[in-house]
């Protein structure tokens, strides 16, 4: 029987708040889902992002023995991308939800985390993003994905994808969290 993930809980800017449906998940199943604290939600660094997600990453590879996979929130999905471009942990898969685009975003406390990085991610990966999300168009969205090997789903019309879009405890977003974890391990883009 193989053991059961981390899944480890990676908010956006300013965090993911009590409706949101990465808090959601962590309150349904707290010992699966780990949320990874930033310092500071509200002026992120990136290096201190980075940082963070890698300890996160080694802390929960020691606790072992099952798999890590990453589910991210809007910059969450931006730290993932950088984070895999300096640093080679065995992640099982992530979830990435609703990327900003941040290169054209006139949000200054998001200016460190640019560029985005676009080297293909060492693990599977799915990308959902909403199709009037107004932080990244869906031509953007693609793009992002298909720089990092991922696939692409379109959630549908959504807006940010966060609390505000009244999703609850997003069942949809499960079942694309189980479908990523069918791919087999060592797997680029599923389809």
């Amino acid at each position: 029987m193989t053991a059961e993930p981390t899944f480890l809980v990676l908010p956006g800017y300013q965090n993911s708040g009590p409706e949101h449906w990465q808090s959601r998940w962590e309150r349904q199943d707290p010992a699966a889902f780990r949320r990874v604290e930033q310092g500071d939600w509200d002026h992120p660094s990136l290096g201190d992002w980075v940082d963070t997600l890698d300890r996160a990453v080694i802390r929960a590879l020691a606790d072992g023995p099952g798999p890590v996979v990453l589910v991210a929130h809007s910059l969450g999905c931006t730290t993932v991308a950088h984070w895999a471009a300096a640093h080679s942990r065995p992640v099982r898969a992530a979830l990435l939800v609703a990327p900003p685009d941040i290169e054209t975003a006139e949000v200054p406390e998001l200016f460190g985390f640019r560029p985005i990085p676009r080297q293909p991610l060492p693990f599977p990966s799915l990308l959902a993003s909403s199709s009037d999300d107004p932080w990244c168009s869906t031509e953007r969205a693609r793009a992002f994905a298909d720089s990092w090997g991922s696939a692409f789903v379109d959630a549908g019309a959504h807006g940010h994808l966060n609390s505000d879009s009244g999703l609850g405890d997003w069942p949809e977003g499960r079942e694309l969290l189980a479908r990523l974890l069918e791919t087999e391990p060592g797997a680029g883009a599923i389809g």
